[in-house]
């Protein structure tokens, strides 16, 4: 049936992890099919999305007072009054410049008035917020909102980053299926496009909904927000937080260690010891949900600091008649062990994501091949579609 397309709808209870109709089945997904070069046919699968709000998109709570309360208060004033409100991701102070604020989907921002930042305008900020930590970060207490500072070389703050923190629901759906497969997943990204958001909605599914005992380590407290009670929006996940950015890797093995989780949160994860805490944690048996900035699989094949991700890269030398046979030349790059992530999920826009299995993208792609993947986006309609055997657009290595 070359060319086939099956379209499902398929109808939710209040719950955004429980079918009406069964769950999927794993013979079905692409994944585990056995990979066959001759087959060339795309499977579409239409899930629609839970009635979240009244015009069907996901659910958007965010606590937007609490961050003009921050604000000098003619800019509070001002973004008061902005229709555009909704769609604010960030406000950028910098001494000597105009306040800015910049929109979703929009290049570039808005300028909020026609006087200079000053440093009053920066005192009164920061003291606001309060005490900065050692990754220049801070929080509002009680909410999502992120503030991140500038220092001057004599450790004076000169600019300020505030980001609004939302807690969205209607993610879940585009992942829903992977998650029952209980294996770690990797979501790749770059800043901004809403991966935090994601780990946070699934760590709080896999807690209230699937019933797993969810620890999140959360070193900026960006994902369960700022103050010593977590955000409600995590659910019934429990939140370790990170005294040091340094000591991440340290606080996920406790957390192994010492409170008995299935699943482990953790998000930008950038180091090497970070890297190896996270294949150690996968090695005992639990499942990992992380992030990590980078736009294609290809990113952290080349970076040596995270590949081990993947599984590592290490060269290897073949015999002269092993590389006559593959017609290739005599040292190629190999997968060097099991992927810590069996699954992948490049997150190229809010609402378009790349889906790889590990283990099979990586081996396509060091062997100059390109593999199959999954796209998952929304339609018109904010349905999820699912298109099955796509090639991959992505470079070879």
């Amino acid at each position: 049936m070359s060319g086939a397309t099956f379209s499902v709808s398929t109808s939710f209870v209040k719950s955004l992890v429980v079918f009406h109709s069964k769950p999927f089945r794993l013979k079905q997904s692409f994944f585990f099919q056995k990979f066959n070069p001759s087959l060339r046919f795309s499977q579409n699968l239409l899930v629609s999305v839970p009635e979240a709000s009244k015009n069907g998109s996901v659910a958007v709570e965010d606590d937007l007072h609490a961050f003009l309360e921050i604000l000098p208060q003619d800019l509070r004033e001002n973004l008061r009054n902005e229709p555009k409100r909704s769609q604010l991701i960030e406000v950028i102070l910098d001494l000597g410049r105009l306040p800015e604020a910049r929109y979703l989907g929009e290049h570039g921002g808005q300028y909020l008035r026609s006087t200079m930042v000053s440093m009053e305008d920066l005192e009164e900020a920061q003291n606001a917020v309060g005490e900065f930590g050692g990754d220049n970060r801070a929080g509002i207490e009680g909410t999502l909102h992120r503030i991140s500072a500038i220092r001057s070389r004599r450790g004076m703050i000169v600019g300020l980053t505030c980001r609004v923190g939302r807690a969205v629901s209607g993610h879940i759906d585009m992942v829903n299926d992977l998650l029952q497969y209980k294996e770690s997943i990797l979501f790749l990204g770059r800043p901004g496009v809403g991966k935090t958001t994601v780990i946070r909605e699934i760590a709080r599914v896999l807690a209230d909904e699937l019933n797993k005992r969810v620890v999140i380590v959360d070193t900026s407290n960006e994902i369960g927000g700022d103050g010593d009670t977590p955000h409600a929006a995590i659910g019934g996940a429990r939140r370790m937080q990170v005294p040091e950015p340094s000591m991440q890797h340290k606080v996920m093995i406790e957390a192994v260690e010492n409170h008995m989780p299935e699943v482990i949160i953790v998000d930008e994860i950038g180091t090497e010891a970070e890297a190896l805490a996270c294949r150690s944690i996968a090695e005992r048996g639990v499942m990992l949900i992380g992030t990590a900035h980078g736009e294609r699989l290809e990113n952290i094949i080349k970076n040596h600091t995270l590949c081990d991700l993947i599984g590592g890269v290490e060269t290897v030398t073949l015999g002269d008649e092993e590389a006559q046979a593959r017609c290739c030349q005599k040292s190629i790059l190999e997968r060097k062990a099991p992927p810590t992530f069996p699954f992948l999920i490049e997150m190229r826009e809010r609402h378009y994501w790349v889906t790889h299995r590990t283990e099979r993208s990586v081996d396509m792609l060091l062997h100059g091949r390109r593999p199959l993947v999954e796209i998952r986006k929304r339609d018109d309609q904010f349905r999820v579609v699912i298109e099955r055997w796509k090639t991959y657009d992505g470079d070879r290595i």
